[in-house]
């Protein structure tokens, strides 16, 4: 095995154990609600409601957006971590196959 086939081979690897991912950043939101008497709507110190964690995010051209517990956020951060992570491994698998198919041109791949 060459050394292309097995840096294919250990990104294929980590590509496989990353495990849950999501795309998007989160943002801490506060809201003013609509009764007249809450303290959201006074006139001096207001005190808004929340904070609220949304993830917003576009996903095949269409924008959209969650709204999180606090407990969750370091398990979405991980999630929003490991498709970062899989993005930069996927340019590296792509290096990889160029690198191989620069090599030993097209002839021979076994995935063909």
């Amino acid at each position: 095995m060459s050394k292309e086939e097995k840096t294919i081979e250990k990104l294929k690897e980590k590509i496989l154990k990353l495990g849950p991912m999501l795309p998007g950043s989160i943002s801490k939101q506060y809201n003013v609600c609509g009764k007249a008497s809450c303290k959201c709507k006074r006139a001096k110190d207001p005190i808004k409601h929340g904070p609220y964690y949304q993830l917003s995010f576009t996903l095949a051209g269409k924008s959209s957006s969650l709204f999180k517990n606090k407990n969750d956020l370091s398990l979405v951060r991980r999630r929003i971590k490991n498709l970062k992570e899989f993005k930069q491994l996927t340019i590296e698998l792509i290096q990889a196959d160029v690198a191989l198919v620069r090599k030993n041109g097209l002839k021979g791949d076994k995935n063909d």
